[in-house]
């Protein structure tokens, strides 16, 4: 009997992955609008409107790591990551679901803190906790959210919709989430065996607070509406600008060029950059965590989306045959690459 051949998950990629996985499935019911291959599903909710509907899973070793990680900021954090999916669909989130996997190494005044992060997460965004689940784990903290919203049906914007010549915008600065992740690795490397240990942070407060507690942009899908700008593609910035750029131009069928002195980088991101050796730009394409937004609009909307504030155009749509690419300042173009799955 031929032995069954054995494919790695790295061969597929996280993305090819969930193709294959679920490339059998079909939808059944005429309310389901939109399902896999997007940031979050859409469902006929009646009266013109839909419910936007998504789910996140951190795990204890992998997305955060307890030696350094307050579980206060976990909880603030795990909110932001559920619910920046719902705003990347240009859609309100309302509410949320919790389900987690606790381990007995944890008291529940660690539990405590958890909650309180996420309720403090949940009053600053409007948001109500409806339920979930709780049961015990052998492997660490488990967190698993999902986020419910609400939108227009006309409003909803998917990865799908970006045309030739889109502007390519983002909000806020790129890296600095990834820079504080590995800040935070540094030190715990450096004071594993020290008694009293006294980190250094000095100079880098912003990089921690990015990944620690990074903020969702519910204030830009807010001003968006207020300018009447309704995106034509936009995407939540979790796996690095490459990754999730790759991701719109494989839902809407075309290429980008995406400048590389356009890209906004935060100085504190820069500085430890060159103090670790790296590359602050690697750090923006690839770091990931950043739940920034990444969105298109027409060219005939640069005008008010500059207006904006705090919204950089870094690019534009070109058409698929041209590939998605980094062009450089003396005019060289570098073909964007995914990473897929990330291992710490």
């Amino acid at each position: 009997m031929a032995e069954k051949k054995r494919t790695e998950i790295s061969e597929l990629g996280e993305f090819g992955l969930i193709d294959r996985l679920t490339s059998k499935f079909t939808t059944k019911h005429a309310t389901t609008l939109h399902g896999v291959g997007d940031d979050a599903a859409v469902i006929e909710a009646g009266n013109g409107e839909v419910l936007v509907i998504s789910t996140d899973t951190l795990l204890e070793g992998i997305d955060f790591d307890l030696t350094y990680f307050p579980l206060k900021h976990l909880g603030y954090k795990a909110v932001t990551v559920a619910i920046s999916d719902i705003l990347a669909m240009n859609a309100r989130p309302e509410q949320i679901m919790l389900s987690l996997g606790v381990s007995a190494k944890l008291p529940v005044e660690a539990l405590d803190d958890l909650y309180e992060g996420l309720h403090f997460a949940c009053e600053e965004q409007g948001i109500d906790l409806v339920g979930g689940d709780t049961s015990a784990s052998m492997t660490g903290l488990t967190i698993s959210l999902t986020a419910i919203g609400r939108a227009k049906k006309e409003a909803v914007v998917y990865r799908s919709g970006a045309q030739l010549n889109d502007l390519i915008c983002i909000t806020g600065n790129l890296g600095a989430a990834y820079m504080g992740l590995h800040l935070l690795e540094r030190e715990k490397r450096v004071l594993r065996d020290v008694a009293n240990p006294e980190p250094q942070f000095e100079g880098y407060e912003y990089l921690l607070e990015k990944y620690l507690k990074p903020r969702a942009r519910k204030d830009v899908v807010e001003q968006l509406a207020e300018e009447g700008i309704v995106p034509t593609a936009m995407i939540d910035l979790s796996d690095g600008l490459a990754s999730d750029m790759l991701q719109i131009c494989r839902s809407s069928k075309c290429g980008a060029r995406i400048y590389l002195e356009r890209i906004p980088i935060a100085k504190q991101t820069s500085a430890l950059a060159e103090e670790m050796h790296a590359d602050p730009v690697v750090a923006a394409l690839n770091g990931g965590e950043d739940h920034e937004l990444l969105f298109t609009v027409p060219l005939a909307m640069q005008e008010k989306v500059m207006r904006m504030g705090g919204i950089d155009v870094i690019g534009h749509i070109t058409a698929e045959s041209t590939g998605a690419a980094l062009v450089t300042p003396d005019g060289s173009d570098i073909r964007l690459k995914a990473q897929g799955f990330k291992e710490e």
